[in-house]
Parts: C-alpha cells; structure tokens; sequence
C-alpha cells in the first residue's frame, strides 16, 4: 500500500521540531480527517531557506509528505520552495494512495503558508505566492483523482 520511502520518511521523519523565531510558519488543516501540518522556515538574507521543520498531527501519510517537502526546500530559494507541489512530494516518496494525496496538498499549502507569513512578516511580495487556504478540504473536493 505505502511505498518504501514513505515508510522510511514515517518511522524516521526528517526535520521533526519547531524554529523559535522563525522566519515564517505555515499551519494548514483538513477538517475533513483532522490532519494539521505546521512548517517552520528559517530564511537568510539572500532568501535562501537555512532552516525547516515541522509539526504534524495526523496518519503516517501526512508525516511522511510532511518530511519530504522539508527535504525539497531545504537549502533551496523562496522561489525554488515555491515550486515545490503536491506532485513533486508524491514523486519524491515513490507515491501514495489516492485516498492520501490530500496529505501532499497539505505539504504543498503548509510550504505557502510558511512563505506567505515570511513575505507579511518582511512587507515583501513574492511573485506567484497567493493567499494559502488554511483548510484544504474544500479544494480536495473539487480535484478528481
């Protein structure tokens, strides 16, 4: 059911924790199953992230997507990070199961999130980032699997 690398990335997460004084934070929801990611981003000057981790509640699913998408910014730029989609996340853990792609659009949200609250943060805009939804399931309803 789950591919190796999602059971690796969920019996040993990467980047587990939280960053006092982070750059910016992210906290997305699924209402529907109960899911919370939060990220936490540490970005330098040159908007180069240092730093991520993360804080999840949720099945072994959303912690594995959790895990890789702190692997895919780290040490990246905002606008690399920002590239960084739900898609990408599956790719990288070998995919999942269609009842759990929601747990990568929180990932991808959770990584807007965390850059939309750094560019308020910093009074900067960040060309291609809009607004991040706070509960995903509304959008999970409209995509077809």
């Amino acid at each position: 059911m789950y591919s190796e690398k999602v059971m690796d990335h969920f019996k040993n997460p990467r980047n587990m924790g939280e960053i006092e004084g982070a750059s910016g934070v992210g906290t997305v929801g699924n209402a529907k199953c109960g899911d919370i990611m939060r990220i936490f981003l540490d970005i330098d000057e040159a908007g180069i992230i240092r730093d991520v981790k993360f804080k999840t509640f949720g099945c072994g699913a959303a912690v594995a997507t959790s895990s890789m998408a702190t692997e895919l910014v780290k040490g990246k730029t905002i606008q690399e990070a920002l590239e960084v989609t739900n898609q990408a996340v599956m790719e990288a853990l070998d995919g999942l199961p269609p009842v759990k792609v929601h747990c990568s659009l929180l990932a991808e949200e959770a990584i807007h999130a965390a850059l939309w609250d750094y560019a308020e943060k910093n009074r900067i805009h960040i060309e291609g980032l809009e607004k991040p939804k706070t509960d995903i399931s509304e959008e999970e309803e409209e995509e077809d699997y």
